[in-house]
């Protein structure tokens, strides 16, 4: 086991072996002056402390980090607030174009409460204004706008002052043309920005085109209905008009009888000058031609086709589903980009379901697939993504729910292929099933690994609704190849899928499952001492997949403490945080480069006398080797 120095001890988890019977290393103890010696690596910082109004915080996101497949880069913030408290983060990045969501807590894989991306209006700064709509925990989540290439920024929340009141907006008819004036003196959007406001009354299905001109500023029209309280409920909005040009064009349809609030405001928030706010009678919508599941029609994109409410070319097929029908539409076409969009029919109108643009893999062609929750009729709409026209093939079909899973030893090594008659996931790709039974805090390792195509795994629970708790593309560090660490949140079975990284991907596999035991408990570290440790391929693993080992530090409120961490064969990260009472870990504070370019070292203060739990990590995923990790004073 580890040594004891002085009056304390110091070590990684246990010494000797644990359960599942996996061996544990040794560890020598340095004094602290010895560690300065040492010259060692290290990586990008990882903010993921609460974010208090009033706060701005400075971090990075690179390599390591959060991220969501490949599309980008992420670090989330835990943010309280009471309800109806106007807030504004701002998001500041000379590196890459940063953008900002909100979101209610525990629901990060849904939808965004509201977003933005250059809100800030000062190149490609983010600035998202939103009302709390009630008290609680969000995650604010600070990112880049696209693609895995990161670096620092600056990221702030404050509170706003009440908005002052709006006034009773004026009574617009279909066919009228007013002239309008936005100053400063007018009320203000959540988003930033001055606006005015008309009140139309439409009957359900009324179609009309609502288009907002200014050569004083760059126009923004929204219709919605107002909310209780004057709150204002935005149901469609249009920026730049399809054909070019910055005025904004909108074509609505009411979904039912009543009063609609028209908004007619700017791009930016500073926006100021004359408008002219035009309601006319909507263009035909497109018509709806009838297609069966199973069909196949040849179609084509004309500038006689009529237009989606959103002012776009398009083409309409209607069909009728039942309750829990799994279908996927694919569209291709060689004369454009195409776009897929999928709606529900109910007495007000037309629901959005789902939506894609090239999910049928490489290319330009789209497949959406989806579990219909309701019978009824449905209707498919195919455009083009921008403009275009032509030719295209448009195929909805039907999709058997997931096969059963072929069951998967821990410790065996699979051959198996991809082939063109495998089950397909929503996205398209082919995919082998396989299963296992495991219990909670349980660490599983998944190896897949091919010549053929560029391998992707995902793990979840067994159900016809699929949901991915966790993914790896290129996790193994060679090549291609997948390497997937996760611990299971409970006891129970699990579904593994094996598919290649691209939809059109075929060939052969083979894919390893490993008991990596349960999660190793923290050993303890005594400030004014240095622990000598090796990361391994048996040590802890975070969310993105780096390898690392825990220590727990006691500290007092106040106390100014210096976390220094060097290594020869890793990129080194410290990390310092809290257990939470779920068995989370709470960071309060991390560091790459602050001893150098590639070695870690931290200067923090402990918020008030508690333990606290330092990781040492690399910062690439599945980087394993020697390091040292000292924690004393600051000088």
């Amino acid at each position: 086991m580890a040594r004891d120095l002085q009056t304390g001890r110091i070590g990684v988890y246990h010494c000797g072996t644990i359960p599942w019977g996996i061996p544990m290393r040794r560890l020598t103890v340095l004094t602290a002056a010895s560690a300065a010696a040492l010259l060692l690596a290290a990586g990008s910082a990882l903010a993921q402390e609460p974010l208090r109004i009033g706060q701005t915080v400075e971090a990075t996101i690179a390599d390591g980090d959060a991220q969501s497949g490949e599309d980008y880069r992420y670090d989330d913030y835990r943010i309280t607030a009471r309800a109806g408290q106007r807030l504004e983060a701002v998001m500041r990045a000379q590196d890459f174009d940063a953008y900002l969501a909100l979101y209610a807590d525990g629901e990060t894989e849904g939808g965004a409460l509201a977003e933005d991306d250059d809100g800030l209006g000062e190149e490609t700064n983010s600035r998202l204004r939103f009302t709390v709509p009630a008290a609680g925990t969000y995650v604010l989540r600070a990112r880049t706008l696209g693609g895995l290439d990161g670096g620092a920024y600056t990221l702030s929340l404050a509170e706003r002052p009440p908005a002052p009141s709006a006034p009773r907006p004026r009574a617009i008819r279909l066919g009228a043309e007013v002239s309008g004036d936005l100053s400063s003196g007018d009320p203000e959007q959540d988003q930033g920005g001055v606006y005015d406001a008309y009140v139309l009354r439409a009957r359900a299905g009324d179609r009309v085109a609502i288009s907002l001109a200014s050569e004083a500023f760059d126009p923004v029209v929204r219709i919605g209905r107002a909310q209780r309280g004057g709150g204002f409920e935005e149901l469609a909005m249009n920026d730049d008009a399809p054909g070019g040009g910055l005025n904004s064009r909108l074509i609505f349809t009411a979904p039912e009888s009543g009063d609609y609030v028209i908004r007619a405001a700017g791009l930016a928030d500073e926006s100021a000058g004359t408008y002219t706010l035009k309601l006319e009678e909507g263009p035909a919508a497109a018509p709806t031609a009838a297609i069966a599941v199973g069909d196949t029609v040849q179609g084509e994109l004309t500038v006689e086709d009529g237009v989606n409410d959103q002012g776009v070319r398009a083409d309409a097929y209607r069909f009728q589903a039942r309750a829990g029908q799994r279908i996927a539409a694919t569209m291709s076409s060689e004369a454009f980009d195409t776009y897929l969009q999928l709606f529900r029919e109910t007495d007000g109108g037309r629901v959005s379901v789902a939506e894609d643009d090239d999910g049928a893999g490489e290319g330009t062609n789209s497949r959406l697939a989806a579990t219909l929750e309701d019978a009824g009729t449905y209707v498919i709409e195919a455009r083009a993504f921008g403009d275009g026209s032509g030719a295209y093939t448009l195929t909805l079909s039907e999709t058997a729910p997931p096969p059963p899973a072929t069951p998967l030893a821990f410790g065996e090594t699979v051959q198996g292929e991809i082939t063109a008659d495998d089950p397909k996931a929503d996205d398209g790709k082919g995919y082998d099933a396989y299963g296992f039974s495991g219990v909670a805090k349980q660490r599983v390792q998944i190896i897949v690994r091919s010549g053929d195509f560029d391998s992707f795994v995902e793990i979840g629970r067994p159900g016809e609704d699929w949901e991915a708790l966790a993914s790896d593309d290129d996790g193994l560090g060679e090549g291609l190849d997948s390497r997937l660490n996760f611990t299971l949140p409970e006891d129970g079975d699990y579904v593994i899928r094996a598919m290649p990284l691209a939809t059109d991907g075929k060939g052969l596999y083979s894919i390893q499952l490993i008991n990596r035991g349960p999660e190793p408990q923290p050993g303890s570290i005594l400030v004014g001492t240095t622990a000598r440790g090796a990361l391994t391929e048996v040590d802890a693993v975070n969310d993105e997949g780096a390898y690392f080992d825990a220590y727990e530090l006691q500290a007092k409120g106040g106390e100014k403490l210096r976390l220094i961490m060097v290594s020869n064969a890793v990129d080194a990260l410290v990390e310092v945080g809290r257990v939470q009472d779920d068995g989370g870990f709470e960071s309060l504070a991390s560091d790459d480069d602050g001893l150098s370019d590639t070695h870690a070292q931290l200067d923090w203060t402990a918020p008030e006398d508690g333990v606290y739990v330092v990781r040492a990590r690399s910062y690439a995923p599945g980087a394993v080797g020697d390091y040292a990790l000292t924690v004393e004073k600051q000088p």
